[in-house]
């Protein structure tokens, strides 16, 4: 097969596919329409989240039989159009579940113990103990949305703590040694942290808003390592400011697929984004809970033994 590269990822993804008899090509440069005007010359392509890939791009690709995501959403590509068009796709969710589940509990310890205000105020020489007295997660009953790679290691990683996992989920009786189904209701009846392990669809867009987050009976901590547009900003802010929510942990953000950089201009910045900047009790990542050193790997590794189970 001829295979285009649109993203660079771990060499050994290029190096595996070639020891299988297959030509590579990489362009990482060139604009949307370039690449739509080479793609019938394509078998397959290999992307991450370079640009979204809707029916007019397939539509060119002629003899495209595979697409591979170096990733674990598949909400860029129309996957419907695909599907018709008798293409495989391929995605990675268990090269990276592992490294979001240790980044969603790095962001409950650190805001459970205040790691990055005390951080900032003993370098700033301010040795301030009882304002930074810690929360322990033991005791804690931590609710789950989202059952799949991601919640299930993230459950996995909280077995050391004596902490009760509960977990939410479209599909039925998929409870496991390390959490407890339940319904919504009841998640929202028992829950004192909130982390959210869901794909981007119309069920999850919008989904954490302000009659949600009244819905939940304890006031509680959020961590959001899914999709940033599952929660709503200003909603989010509203229950920070009336304590609702004592705490978030964010490595998604709503606004992130508009140019993040731009929102630092001042005309530009919603006000709750500025909140959330200032906020001592919030949290931020720039979507980076999957990227470790070994997800890279990782990830790399699975589209390669997924591509020989479908083509080999």
């Amino acid at each position: 097969m001829n295979i285009l590269h649109l993203d660079e990822n771990h060499p050994l993804l290029i190096s595996q596919l070639e020891a299988l008899g297959h030509t590579n090509h990489e362009d990482y440069t060139s604009s949307k329409s370039e690449i739509e005007a080479k793609i019938h010359k394509y078998d397959g392509f290999i992307i991450r989240s370079r640009f979204k890939i809707d029916a007019e791009f397939l539509a060119k690709a002629t003899n495209l039989k595979f697409i591979g995501r170096v990733g674990a959403g598949l909400e860029n590509i129309d996957c419907k159009f695909a599907s018709a068009q008798g293409i495989k796709l391929i995605s990675a969710p268990e090269g990276n579940r592992n490294a979001v589940g240790e980044h969603a509990l790095g962001m409950i310890l650190s805001l459970f113990n205040k790691l990055n205000k005390a951080d900032r105020e003993v370098r700033e020489g301010k040795w301030l103990r009882e304002a930074n007295r810690g929360v322990e997660l033991d005791g804690q009953t931590v609710g789950i949305i989202g059952y799949g790679n991601m919640g299930k290691a993230f459950s996995k990683k909280l077995r050391g703590f004596e902490a009760e996992v509960l977990f939410h989920d479209l599909k039925e009786n998929i409870g496991d040694e390390n959490a407890t189904q339940v319904s919504l209701a009841e998640l929202q009846k028992r829950a004192t942290i909130l982390s959210l392990h869901t794909p981007q669809t119309p069920l999850t867009l919008n989904m954490v808003n302000k009659q949600f987050i009244d819905a939940f009976q304890h006031n509680f901590w959020l961590i959001n390592t899914a999709r940033g547009k599952s929660v709503v900003t200003k909603d989010l802010v509203a229950a920070l400011t009336s304590g609702k929510i004592l705490g978030a942990g964010l490595d998604v953000l709503e606004y992130e697929k508009s140019s993040f950089e731009n929102l630092f201009n001042d005309d530009q910045m919603p006000s709750a984004f500025q909140y959330l900047i200032q906020a001592e009790n919030v949290l931020l990542s720039p979507h980076v809970a999957g990227w470790t050193k070994e997800s890279k790997e990782k990830l790399a590794q699975t589209i390669v033994d997924k591509f020989k189970v479908h083509f080999h």
